[in-house]
């Protein structure tokens, strides 16, 4: 019966927030019972973008790194072009039970290919005491060294896997470990077999003005063709911190060192994580790489910021050249930039405009840079 009355409460009262014509009170929280809790949250979000080179954005708007076609050239030479969607646009729910049981399920609609704008779980996890399982960020990442962006992917070097992902998680303090699913664990020639779960560490912690986050995951990556395999133990360490110089100042940032890991650090290679590992004859060799990102944030008052950072990775693949089908025209560094301003006209709106440069640089030096534009409002609920 309990159960009966939360999901009519929330039908009705997501039909209401829907139709616009209820307060954000009684939109957002649900007492339904002496046990229990629900609350309804999200937000409706525009994203304009304008790619004054190639045309670099993908769903939501953001901007991605592109290759160098083989005579060293930009694959897309064509100039100018504008794109909408409402496609970040997120929805939440967030249950509390008083036995200290939490359950949190959110989609958006980000989505990819065929099947942009249709809703994806991007969490769905429980949590009780210092346990959760279930699917979220991975434990590898930390949002303390993190420059506010509007664009959706955001800066390349950021820490460990911005992905969310299936795991077992225990926290007690500043200490978190987990298992979970592997990020990308991509191997040039080889057919990648995921045999065993990654494991991972972090710790949080704070003084006075300074915030700072560790964290490490060890992964397994296997080739296995049905024939032939072979495996090699990659891993991944991350640090990022933040200094808040003033009320109104702060710079953050963090850097990463991969082998084997690839999928660690974010914004590698075509665009979102490089190849971990390559296959020399039936040998797995693993490949290292590198990355970080630095940034700064000024508060002019009146719910107005400004937030500049930049961000770079790049991968040592020069064995992997030599002994694999990888040609000199695979991406090796990547290297971002944004520049954003950022207001709050009235409570729960924001809006703002950001400025993006993308450049990416193949192992024989061949370069591919665009300048783009992408513009927001968000309602949040």
């Amino acid at each position: 019966m309990q159960s009966n009355k939360l999901r009519l409460a929330i039908r009705a009262t997501a039909a209401t927030v829907v139709m616009g014509v209820a307060s954000q009170a009684s939109a957002l929280t649900l007492n339904v019972g002496d046990d229990t809790e629900a609350s309804l949250y999200g937000y409706a979000r525009l994203n304009m973008s304008y790619d004054l080179d190639g045309n670099r954005a993908v769903s939501t708007r953001a901007g991605t790194f592109s290759p160098v076609a083989a005579d060293g050239s930009d694959l897309d030479a064509t100039d100018g072009h504008f794109g909408s969607d409402v496609q970040q646009s997120r929805l939440g729910i967030k249950v509390n039970h008083a036995s200290g049981v939490a359950v949190t399920v959110e989609g958006d609609f980000r989505g990819s290919g065929n099947s942009a704008g249709s809703l994806r779980i991007r969490h769905a996890y429980g949590q009780y005491k210092g346990f959760m399982a279930g699917r979220n960020w991975s434990n590898t990442i930390s949002f303390v060294g993190a420059t506010p962006l509007l664009d959706f992917d955001g800066v390349a070097g950021s820490m460990g896997s911005w992905d969310r992902t299936e795991q077992l998680r225990y926290t007690t303090g500043g200490l978190s470990f987990s298992i979970e699913d592997p990020s990308s664990q991509a191997i040039v020639d080889g057919s990648g077999r995921t045999g065993t779960p990654a494991l991972t560490a972090r710790f949080e912690n704070s003084m006075d003005a300074v915030s700072f986050a560790l964290s490490g995951v060890v992964s397994q990556v296997t080739s296995d063709d049905g024939t032939n395999d072979d495996s090699a133990m990659g891993y991944a360490m991350s640090a990022a911190a933040k200094l808040a110089l003033s009320d109104m100042f702060s710079v953050q940032g963090s850097v990463t060192a991969a082998d084997g890991a690839t999928g660690y650090l974010w914004r590698s290679g075509s665009n979102y994580y490089g190849p971990s590992a390559y296959l020399d004859g039936n040998s797995v060799e693993t490949i290292s790489a590198y990355g970080g990102n630095v940034g700064v944030s000024m508060a002019l008052g009146g719910g107005r910021s400004i937030n500049l950072a930049y961000g770079m990775t790049t991968q040592d693949l020069d064995d992997a050249v030599a002994n694999s089908s990888l040609t000199n025209a695979a991406p090796e560094t990547n290297q971002n930039l944004f520049l954003n301003y950022m207001w709050t006209p009235v409570q729960n709106v924001m809006m703002g405009v950001e400025y993006g440069y993308f450049d990416q640089e193949t192992v024989a030096g061949d370069s591919s840079d665009a300048n783009r534009i992408l513009f927001a409002a968000q309602y949040n609920f």
